[in-house]
This record gives structure tokens, C-alpha cells and sequence, in this order.
């Protein structure tokens, strides 16, 4: 198959990238990337070698592209539910959750006819749904416009991968919701036996500094422990609730002068120090 080796190829990327880590948001940054450059390849040899049959043209924008599509709609979306996602109980978490599936049910119930169209495997109207040149007004664009145009879409081929997507999505904030049902007396057992007299009295974006140091220095846990992990574990011992501390690095990211502003400072506290000790 002209395609089968950059999919291989792609759903290796993935699986390895997957497998790497249990940071969600770094998966999610990672995997719209990886796919943005798969698309990109994909889109080209479009292009460039075209296709021999109108079968040839159906079979591509009905299965293949949307594998490839499907999982840049999947990784956006997870990274803005995951990034804005409460860190307070599991109670409002799983409120969360449940409304975000709820909206992905939505787009199931707005396209209805040509949903049970595609998961019955139907084919009739395949020559209007993917061959290129047919236009449909509802096609849902909003967030992937750059990579919709004439030569290289139809009319359907991005809700069969937003189908696929939002399969995987609600699979994905189901098991998330078990996980969170099954833990919480255990979570909440634990940390009232855990509960600490310590209080992070600086701010909030000087401690997510902090913990981003430790992260990228590999010094825990070798370097396995993911953001998410040291984040709970910081806000249990310093009784704080951090708030979106992956928008928080963002915004310590992109500071015009110092970006380790807090760490300087602690750098030149200890010197200090060290030098009042020495006299």
C-alpha cells in the first residue's frame, strides 16, 4: 500500500511516545507536533503522486487520512481538557470530566445521519463524501482550518477522524473517571494521615519554578516521576493549591528577561549565607 510505511512509521512514534512517560500534557504537546509533521509529509505526497482511481481517492480520505487526522483532533483536545482540569477534589474533577463528554456527545448527536452512515460501514454516497472538490458547510474546522484545503480534503474525511477522535477521548475521561472513583477514600484517607504543618508562603509561581528545576534535573526518581506527581506532592507537604501550573510555566517561559527568576534569587540567598557563615 502506497501509504503503509509512513502510518507504520507514525503509529510507532506513538506508541513509543505513549509508552515514554504518564505526563498526559507532555504526551499531548509531544503528539500534536509528531502529527503536525505527519500530516505535513502525508499532505505532500498527496500531492505529488496523486491517485489512480476514484477507489484509490475514497479509500484514502475515508481511512487513511483520518487515522492520521484523528490523532492531532485527539491530542488538542486532551491537552486543553487536561490543562484547565481542577486540582481540587475528585468530586469536582469528575464533574469535569463528565461534562467534557458530555459536549463530545454533542457532535455525535449533530451528526447523527452520517454517523450510523460510516460505523455501518455504508458506502453508497462514498463518491460525495470523499472525492475532493465537494463542499459541506457543517464540516467542523474550527480549530484545524491550516490543514483544510481543496487538494488535499473532502467533504467528510475530517469528521470520520473527529468520529474516531472523540471515540477515543470519551474512553479516555471514562477510565479516568474509574480511576478517581476507585481512589478517593483511599486519597482522602491519605492525606488527612499526611497532612502537613508546613505553608509555601511565597508564590505560587515561584514554587512551579522550583518544581520544574527538579523535574528537568532528573534528580528524582531518575527522572520518572511526572509533573502531575511532583505537583501533588509539593501542594500536600506546602498545604497549597497550585491552580494550572502547566499555564504557569507557560507564562514563566515566556518572561523577557530572567526565566529562572527564583532560582537566581535562592543561588544568591545560599551564597549569601555561605559568606555570613565564613566571617
Amino acid at each position: 500500500m502506497k501509504y503503509q510505511e509512513l502510518i507504520s512509521e507514525f503509529e510507532t512514534t506513538v506508541e513509543s511516545l505513549e509508552s515514554r512517560t504518564d505526563d498526559i500534557l507532555y504526551k499531548a504537546e509531544n503528539g500534536i507536533a509528531k502529527t503536525e509533521k505527519c500530516i505535513k509529509k502525508l499532505r505532500k505526497r498527496v500531492l505529488k503522486k496523486g491517485f489512480s482511481s476514484k477507489n484509490e481517492e475514497i479509500s484514502f480520505f475515508k481511512h487513511i487520512k483520518p487515522q492520521i487526522f484523528s490523532r492531532l483532533i485527539y491530542y488538542v483536545r486532551l491537552f486543553n481538557i487536561e490543562s484547565k482540569r481542577p486540582r481540587s477534589s475528585s468530586k469536582y474533577q469528575i464533574e469535569y470530566l463528565n461534562n467534557h463528554i458530555n459536549k463530545l456527545q454533542v457532535f455525535f448527536n449533530d451528526n447523527l445521519e452520517f454517523y450510523h452512515y460510516y460505523r455501518r460501514g455504508a458506502t453508497t454516497l462514498d463518491e460525495e463524501y470523499f472525492i475532493r472538490g465537494k463542499s459541506d458547510l457543517r464540516l467542523p474546522t474550527e480549530f484545524f482550518h491550516f490543514f483544510i484545503d481543496d487538494q488535499f480534503s473532502t467533504c467528510q474525511d475530517t469528521t470520520v477522524a473527529t468520529i474516531i477522535a472523540y471515540d477515543m477521548l470519551i474512553v479516555y475521561l471514562q477510565q479516568e473517571i474509574e480511576k478517581l472513583q476507585s481512589h478517593k477514600d483511599t486519597k482522602t484517607n491519605t492525606m488527612k494521615q499526611a497532612s502537613s504543618k508546613l505553608f509555601w508562603t511565597g508564590s505560587k509561581t515561584e514554587l512551579t519554578e522550583l518544581i520544574y528545576a527538579l523535574h528537568s534535573s532528573g534528580a528524582i526518581n531518575s527522572g520518572t516521576a511526572d509533573i502531575k506527581e511532583l505537583a501533588s506532592m509539593f501542594e500536600q507537604v506546602f498545604n497549597i493549591e497550585l491552580g494550572n501550573y502547566y499555564h504557569t510555566f507557560i507564562e514563566i517561559r515566556a518572561r523577557k528577561n530572567s526565566k529562572t527568576k527564583f532560582l537566581d534569587w535562592l543561588t544568591k540567598v545560599l551564597l549569601k549565607r555561605f559568606k555570613d557563615s565564613d566571617e
